[in-house]
């Protein structure tokens, strides 16, 4: 169906600029030839965000950020007694991303310029730094929602640090939103992307950081509720008005050697594709994919490692795509733990959340926040449908008491549902028609609550976890097409044992907020977590009050509308900010 024609509709806080698009080129629709023909400035979905990032790219935030104290030593990263520390030569600093987000956003992307750091005595040294013709080094946060994965490692001074400075070359958060536009039920996703406005956020950590011994590690973290600010996704209306002000947290963090979660040097759920294979036989380099492309990471393997998908070390090759678990090293490298390949043959792979199921012509839409391969070298924008007739169904073995649970863990055509996090292999992704999935595996992911009830079978003390209204589970339960019935949406049954990583602060108690990190299983209606990991929940967004939209960013309005699967609308849009006056 086409959109609206050219006009231009104006209220308080922004303009908004329809264009006559067509037909959007999403994954298995019209070759992005004929889309580009009706417009001059509108990309393909392959390209689309890729160029955000590259026109972004000279375009800096500054972000001041004050640090909290580390005494760094060799192994530890810490010294005791109260003696002044000794300075010699450098220390090998990682820096290691995560996020703290409640379930709002569905993707929020950082392209980072360059980190420093400030000592007491006014010197800076250069942690990260982008060329400045070459392309920036980016991140997806919401899918580190409590986990973490490496950005970068640098050689400084060993010195005392008082603060750091990040410079942005790009930012772009999306929501997802589902209900009637024009009186058209719709499935809307909103794409919010920053121009130059140079914002400023300070965290309030007074004391500095030391920095001693052979290597640390620095946690950075995006506080997402924080970071941005947006009203309604739904409906032309609602985008009145936005900010995106990154505020990070960056604390130490200390490694173990032998780490059991994301606090001590663990990391889960990582994916990319191999790069290089060394010649002992047990290392290799793999490209991790971020929202410029992708990133080099350097793992390792030993006699511990477990491999799934594949029998051993020399049965991977350069092109394979890895799903992996490991343990961060002194480095910056990562010791591999689990090597899972899902599909040896494939030449791309995206992950993200499911957002609609339409057995009747077995087609599925996803919002693919992560994704590589030979037809999308990057991130792309908008949606992703595929053909899921001939896909081989599996569920991700990072979490192993799957056999212990009081109830059978299923994951097939008949039974998953939208907001469910999936990895999805194919041979190809073309111009036209849907691509077929080869694999579909279920993959953990965080959701944010409140607890309203406790109870216990077995080994399991099982939490009753009550989602917000924005929250995928219970919005898009409810599209028309859906064959598979949810009892109640609104409720996971999230089960922990003995195997759960516990790393909240409060007590879990009923009425309180968390993250659960685990798998989400449609159990005949009923919606339940294996649960790996607990961190302290995010308070509830609220639709920003007047006074906050009159503050936030005016914008310029793409959009892009046509017919789903399933008979429900497809919205794109894509809101630029125009500079203030």
């Amino acid at each position: 169906m086409s959109i609206v024609t050219d006009s231009t509709v104006k209220n308080a806080n922004m303009q908004l600029d329809y264009r006559l698009l067509g037909p959007y080129p999403r994954f298995g629709r019209a070759p992005a030839s004929k889309w580009r023909a009706g417009i001059e400035d509108v990309m393909s979905t392959r390209a689309l965000l890729r160029r955000k990032f590259s026109a972004l790219r000279f375009l800096s935030l500054s972000l001041i950020l004050a640090v909290v104290s580390i005494i760094a030593g060799c192994g530890s990263g810490r010294m005791s007694g109260s003696s002044a520390p000794q300075f010699s030569g450098n220390t090998s600093v990682t820096v290691m991303l995560t996020s703290t987000a409640n379930d709002q956003l569905a993707e929020f992307d950082l392209g980072f310029q360059s980190i420093t750091l400030t000592s007491q005595s006014g010197k800076t040294v250069s942690l990260l730094s982008a060329p400045a013709s070459g392309r920036l080094l980016g991140a997806e946060f919401m899918h580190i929602n409590g986990t973490a994965e490496p950005l970068v490692t640098g050689s400084i001074p060993q010195d005392i640090y008082t603060s750091a400075t990040i410079n942005l070359g790009g930012a772009l958060m999306v929501c997802v939103a589902l209900g009637p536009v024009d009186g058209e039920e719709s499935l809307s996703q909103a794409f919010y992307n920053v121009l130059p406005q140079p914002s400023i956020a300070t965290v309030n950590f007074a004391t500095p950081i030391t920095v001693t011994g052979s290597s640390m590690v620095l946690s950075l973290d995006l506080l997402v509720v924080q970071s941005a600010t947006l009203g309604d996704c739904l409906n032309v209306d609602g985008f009145s008005g936005f900010s995106i002000t990154p505020t990070f947290n960056l604390t130490p963090l200390t490694l173990s050697s032998s780490p059991t979660n994301s606090s001590n040097g663990k990391v889960t759920g990582l994916d990319g594709q191999i790069t290089a294979i060394g010649s002992g036989g047990n290392s290799l380099t793999i490209s991790v994919p971020d929202v410029d492309g992708a990133r080099p990471l350097a793992v390792a393997s030993n006699s511990g490692t477990v491999y799934q998908g594949v029998s051993n070390f020399s049965a991977l090759a350069v092109g394979t795509f890895l799903d992996m678990d490991g343990a961060i090293q002194s480095d910056g490298s990562l010791l591999a733990t689990r090597i899972a390949v899902e599909d040896p043959t494939a030449a791309d792979v995206v992950r993200g959340p499911l957002l609609e199921v339409t057995p009747s012509v077995s087609v599925f839409t996803m919002h693919a926040r992560e994704q590589q391969g030979t037809d999308i070298p990057g991130y792309i924008a908008g949606f992703g449908d595929f053909n899921f007739t001939s896909a081989t169904f599996a569920i991700s073995g990072q979490l192993t008491n799957l056999g212990t649970l009081p109830f059978v863990p299923s994951f097939n055509a008949s039974n998953m549902v939208p907001g469910q996090e999936a990895y999805i292999s194919a041979a190809s992704i073309p111009d036209s028609g849907y691509p077929v999935a080869a694999t579909m595996t279920l993959m953990p992911q965080t959701i944010n609550g409140a607890v309203s009830a406790s109870s216990s079978s077995g080994s399991f003390t099982i939490y009753t976890v009550s989602l917000a209204s924005y929250d995928l589970f219970p919005m898009l339960a409810v599209q028309p097409g859906q064959t598979t019935v949810e009892n109640n949406p609104s409720e996971v049954e999230v089960y922990v044992d003995k195997n759960t990583q516990l790393l909240n602060s409060q007590p879990l108690a009923s009425g309180s907020n968390f993250r659960f990190y685990g798998l989400v299983f449609n159990d005949n209606g009923t919606l339940r977590m294996d649960c790996a990991q607990v961190n302290d929940g995010v308070a509830l967004t609220q639709l920003p009050s007047a006074s906050q939209q009159n503050s936030t960013r005016r914008g310029m309005l793409q959009q892009t509308r046509h017919a789903t699967p399933g008979g429900v609308q497809q919205i794109v849009s894509t809101i630029k900010a125009t500079p203030q006056p």
